[in-house]
């Protein structure tokens, strides 16, 4: 338990000494709200800025959370994981506390950008609400935080970990609905879309966020707020499931693949492409 508080601990401590890193994970996301927001409307949605900073919130948090690889393959080459690994600190407990801390930073980050998304256009009627923004925040940033685990034990390279993070962020959030809304996509982009997880997790914090849960499933697919897939709607209680399934599976592989993974192989110089695979 000391081990994970402090790699928690340690995790938060870099997020808030980082300052400049902060401020601009605070003022992009409003860029792309403004942005997106000016190009793209719907007459079906009452409030196109809290709908639109919704998705660039929940995105904001899986961005972040996929940090969480970046950091810890930081951690490998520089050799500060060789020198945890050997305490008397369990791998496992190690893995749960990078996972924590990623998904606590991934967490605070969206709250931030949350809190500052009142002033504009974001408005809660039910005091439970945020109850629930926080439970989606913490669920996603633990699910993309067990992703980004895993993906760091393959990526064993900083300069080919940005490559692959970018391959990764940039289809899986431009394809979600959070900025582009999915019936503007084309049926090919659509079809993708449904074996994308940052779409359910989009669909699901919207609703949330806009206090939607009340409608009826076909309500909820007018607003984009729900998944049609062949007549089928996925509804967004049903992708928070979907979600929490994917989760379960990328922490159980990131969790054993960082216990097998030998660490003694790695060292400072790392950082030729040709470490993609190991």
């Amino acid at each position: 338990m000391q081990t994970i508080f402090s790699l928690w601990i340690r995790g938060l401590k870099a997020f808030g000494r980082n300052k400049i890193s902060l401020i601009f994970s605070l003022i992009f996301p409003f860029f792309f709200v403004y942005v997106f927001g000016a190009i793209f409307k719907n007459d079906a949605i009452e409030n196109p800025i809290a709908y639109m900073l919704s998705g660039v919130i929940i995105t904001t948090v899986f961005e972040s959370s996929l940090n969480l690889a970046s950091s810890t393959v930081d951690d490998m080459v520089s050799g500060f994981m060789k020198e945890v690994l050997v305490s008397p600190a369990r791998r496992i407990t190690v893995a749960i506390g990078q996972i924590l801390s990623a998904a606590t930073v991934a967490t605070l980050q969206g709250i931030m950008i949350l809190v500052l998304g009142t002033f504009i256009g974001i408005r809660f009627t039910k005091w439970t609400t945020p109850l629930w923004i926080l439970l989606s925040m913490v669920s996603v940033g633990l699910v993309f935080s067990g992703v980004g685990l895993y993906m760091a034990t393959i990526v064993r390279s900083g300069q080919t970990f940005q490559i692959v993070k970018t391959a990764v962020t940039m289809p899986l959030t431009f394809i979600s609905g959070a900025y582009i809304p999915l019936s503007l996509l084309p049926d090919s982009l659509r079809v993708i879309s449904y074996f994308n997880p940052m779409t359910y997790a989009t669909a699901f914090f919207r609703m949330v966020v806009l206090e939607k849960t009340h409608l009826l499933p076909d309500e909820l697919v007018r607003e984009g707020l729900a998944v049609k897939m062949n007549g089928f709607i996925i509804t967004p209680f049903l992708s928070f499931v979907i979600i929490c399934l994917i989760g379960l599976i990328f922490l159980t592989l990131a969790t054993r693949s960082f216990v097998k993974t030998d660490f003694s192989k790695l060292n400072r110089s790392s950082t030729d492409a040709s470490a993609l695979w190991g």
